[in-house]
């Protein structure tokens, strides 16, 4: 009875196959990516992003996109996070490589107490181009 040498595994086949793997391409957060991101850090964990819209705009001397954002707060400790979102997204400061925040509004508010405490918040942000 003889060895069969090639069924085992050396571990010079384990250092190749380490290398041989193909490694997740690392690509960068789009705008509006990041942009969502930001929004989650200031409305909190309960809140969900329902639905967002990207929109191109321009003026004579600016370009950029206009970003609407409806979220759901669903709970009474997320209409709490909710109502904190509200007063502090009009001042808050969004760190946007190459973008300036030039507006961020909420536009609209829809609250819901029964069956159970709801609130929807739709807001809008206007992303300037820096260059």
């Amino acid at each position: 009875m003889l060895l069969d040498l090639n069924r085992f595994e050396t571990k010079a086949d384990v250092a190749q196959s380490a290398f041989a793997r193909p490694q997740p391409a690392s690509r960068r957060l789009s705008v509006a990516e990041r942009l969502l991101r930001a929004i989650r850090d200031i409305s909190g964990p309960l809140a969900e992003i329902i639905s967002h819209r990207e929109v191109p705009w321009a003026s004579i001397t600016f370009s950029g996109e206009r970003h609407m954002i409806a979220l759901r707060f669903a709970g009474s400790d997320a209409v709490s996070d909710g109502e904190r979102f509200i007063a502090v997204l009009s001042d808050h400061e969004f760190k946007l490589r190459g973008k300036l925040v030039a507006d961020a509004s909420v536009m609209r508010v829809d609250h819901e107490l029964l069956p159970a405490p709801l609130m929807e918040v739709e807001c809008e942000i206007l992303l300037l181009d820096e260059d």
